[in-house]
């Protein structure tokens, strides 16, 4: 599904692109197709000018009457030397008298100049009909709609056929990191359960926190690629969390791996909330900011968790390291963006919480300064809050 909306935006932007450079040359040809109806227009106003002088020359002048020509397409009129009207079936006024062709608006006429006073006294004759491009605009939207829809078509069966062995090569990528997952799980719940078995037996010791503590990183890191890749079959089971028991809990799981860079995580949770969200979705949130405040300070100090409640009766969570800082603020959420290549990660566990946050509509701001640390403060909105009474 991902990879059709890859090519549908690719094959929008592709012909996006050439129907603006196909604009030039269709803006010429609409041009010249217009200058050739003027042309042919205004060879069939001298034709009838032409005709009606024929008229006028064939009439007998014996006669008590002259029927004057009428067309069904055309309007016409005989004007004297001081302009004006004579006879005509023309209703509005004629701006130019200069021989030849002109247009005003939306209507075409043609001036011719007559002996003086050879025909019932009139000096000019003009003829005028009704000028409309329509046709011509409609040709050419025609052609324009015509060949960007072939682009399009064809746009999207070529990135279509382009991306086959891409597809082919990521789903096989996509079940490999699904079995891969799957059998990290078994031998790190046995290291963690053994571990845990060795301390209550012989005591606890350094060697054994260092290896409980990058179990414990290993099972975040499992924990992210698991949501990644499970994300669009999960089933979001909403309850009421206590976000202080919960907080409690997410910093002891991660006191072990702070205390291998002698960093303490201090918390201060103002008020006693419940938030109703599915407690993986929460858990994601929590974890990558701690684990990624470990990650990214210095040894020997501290990190903060606080909690608040703003004026607008909003939840604040908030995480705060005195660490290295972030560059690039404005990329921190992109999929395998690491801001440091010095330090590890894969980059996709920020991704994952501006998905979930997106989701929820949660608010997130990020105030860094290099090499003095960074804070994250996501605002809950009401909605997904209870106080407790």
């Amino acid at each position: 599904m991902r990879d059709k909306s890859y090519a549908l935006t690719y094959a929008y932007i592709y012909t996006i692109l050439v129907a603006i450079i196909l604009l030039t040359p269709l803006f010429i040809y609409t041009s010249y197709i217009k200058k050739i109806q003027d042309i042919k227009n205004e060879y069939e106003l001298k034709n009838r000018a032409h005709l009606i002088v024929k008229l006028m020359q064939e009439h007998n002048s014996e006669k008590d009457y002259f029927e004057y020509p009428r067309f069904k397409t055309f309007k016409s009129g005989l004007y004297d030397s001081r302009l004006q009207e004579i006879f005509s079936l023309i209703q509005e006024p004629i701006k130019h008298f200069r021989e030849g062709y002109h247009i005003d608006g939306s209507r075409a006429y043609y001036v011719m100049v007559l002996p003086e006073e050879r025909y019932f006294g009139a000096k000019y004759i003009v003829v005028e009909n009704q000028l409309s491009y329509y046709e011509v605009y409609e040709k050419a939207l025609l052609i324009l709609l015509s060949i960007v829809t072939c682009i399009f078509l064809l746009s999207i069966l070529f990135l279509d056929r382009f991306a086959k062995p891409f597809k082919e090569v990521n789903k096989k990528l996509d079940e490999f990191i699904k079995d891969s997952i799957h059998e990290i799980n078994t031998p790190l719940a046995i290291i963690n359960v053994n571990v845990d078995l060795y301390g209550r037996k012989y005591g606890k010791n350094k060697y054994m926190q260092r290896i409980k503590a990058s179990t414990k990183v290993l099972s975040n890191i499992y924990n992210d690629m698991e949501y990644l890749t499970k994300n669009n079959k999960l089933e979001i089971k909403r309850e009421k969390i206590d976000i202080k028991k919960f907080l409690d809990e997410r910093i002891e799981y991660f006191s072990e791996i702070a205390l291998m860079k002698n960093i303490s995580i201090l918390s201060d949770m103002k008020n006693e909330v419940f938030i109703n969200m599915d407690v993986k979705q929460l858990q994601r949130i929590v974890d990558n900011n701690i684990s990624n405040a470990i990650k990214y300070s210095y040894e020997q100090n501290i990190i903060e968790v606080n909690t608040d409640i703003n004026e607008e009766g909003e939840y604040l969570l908030s995480f705060r390291d005195y660490g290295i800082g972030i560059d690039n603020v404005e990329r921190i959420f992109e999929r395998y963006y690491r801001e440091s290549r010095q330090v590890g990660g894969f980059g996709i566990g920020l991704n994952i919480v501006g998905a979930i946050i997106k989701k929820e509509n949660i608010d997130v701001s990020v105030e860094s300064e290099l090499k003095k640390g960074t804070t994250f403060t996501y605002k809950f909105p009401k909605n997904l809050i209870s106080i407790k009474n």
